[in-house]
């Protein structure tokens, strides 16, 4: 993996709040995620989330106009839980340590992982904002989002408006149909250029969850399907919204608790430990 970072590199991201980066896996690197991941989500069979039979494209109660989102991706979390190839791929310690260096900590935790799959004629991914979804508040968290297939203009790639992270906030506005949506919250926003991402299979992007990002609608009668990972830093705390956590897990957290537990969040990298 191509995972030396440059100062110019973290630099830009801090600037812009995202990161593309070419290249990230070479081929038998890329081979060998594909094949993972491919056998993670037939191993799993529909099943969105570990220990629950909901299935994608049903009813989460998160997203606005759960029919039309059910159509825009199918998306599958946390499959480092149930395949052990797979844990192996998202707790590389070098992952921690770039996501650490971006974000400007000491020490990463996964939050989850989730692969991301826009079938043939899939609808947009309005714009958006990752971290109010997230069971912990960070300006600071964020993601990195490989791509298994090439990512065009034409099947979906991603889209950033750059900057938008230091102006934006914690209030959640969802996902929904319409791309505009977002700018009913930050009306400052809405005539900052946007920036397409386009990205060859086996490379990256890295985006702060506060950067406000979407994706394009799936124009051509093949998939385009990514593997993202959603990083916090260890010490985060709970900040009373249950996103991808269980009904056990809440009941045992209260407002203001470590999410420290390894099973669910575990700590891949700590600087000056190797």
């Amino acid at each position: 993996m191509n995972t030396l970072l440059t100062q110019k590199q973290i630099q830009s991201y801090r600037e812009d709040g995202f990161l593309l980066i070419e290249n990230f896996l070479n081929e038998e690197e890329l081979s060998h995620w594909r094949q993972v991941i491919t056998e993670a989500v037939e191993q799993r069979d529909g099943r969105k989330m570990p220990g629950s039979d909901k299935k994608m494209g049903e009813d989460d109660g998160i997203n606005k106009e759960s029919e039309y989102f059910g159509k825009v991706f199918d998306q599958m979390i946390n499959i480092w839980q149930t395949n052990d190839a797979a844990r192996q791929i998202m707790l590389d310690e070098r992952l921690g340590k770039m996501a650490a260096e971006l974000a400007g900590w000491n020490s990463t935790r996964i939050w989850h992982d989730q692969v991301l799959i826009k079938r043939p004629w899939a609808n947009p991914t309005s714009w958006h904002l990752d971290t109010p979804f997230w069971s912990f508040s960070d300006k600071r968290a964020l993601s990195i989002w490989v791509a298994l297939d090439d990512a065009t203009n034409e099947n979906g790639c991603l889209y950033f408006i750059p900057g938008s992270y230091h102006e934006t906030s914690f209030e959640n506005q969802g996902i929904g149909k319409n791309m505009d949506a977002i700018f009913q919250v930050y009306p400052q926003l809405v005539t900052k250029r946007s920036v397409a991402a386009p990205m060859k299979a086996g490379s990256c992007s890295f985006h702060n969850g506060l950067t406000i990002h979407g994706a394009g609608a799936n124009m051509t009668n093949g998939f385009r399907r990514a593997m993202t990972c959603a990083y916090m830093p260890d010490g985060a705390r709970f900040n009373g919204i249950k996103n991808i956590l269980s009904d056990a897990q809440v009941a045992r957290l209260e407002v203001g608790d470590l999410l420290d537990d390894d099973a669910q969040n575990p700590l891949i990298y700590t600087a000056g430990i190797q």
